[in-house]
């Protein structure tokens, strides 16, 4: 995969991943992952926050009959 950075971006990279000791690919795939997590937790928030019946089959008009 190839990406284009900003220079302030690959100097940031290069930088965090000089003072960490570990290779620019590593702090890159731990950023994903933290915006990965992110993103499932957000979606995780709207679990349980539809209002109606619990049961969808029990409302009047929806049959398949």
């Amino acid at each position: 995969m190839t990406i284009r950075l900003t220079r302030r971006q690959a100097e940031w990279l290069r930088s965090t991943a000089e003072r960490a000791g570990v290779p620019q690919s590593h702090i890159v795939r731990e950023q994903l992952d933290k915006a990965m997590a992110t993103s499932e937790r957000r979606f995780m928030a709207l679990a349980g926050t539809a209002k109606g019946p619990h049961d969808l089959s029990t409302r009047r008009g929806f049959s398949r009959s």
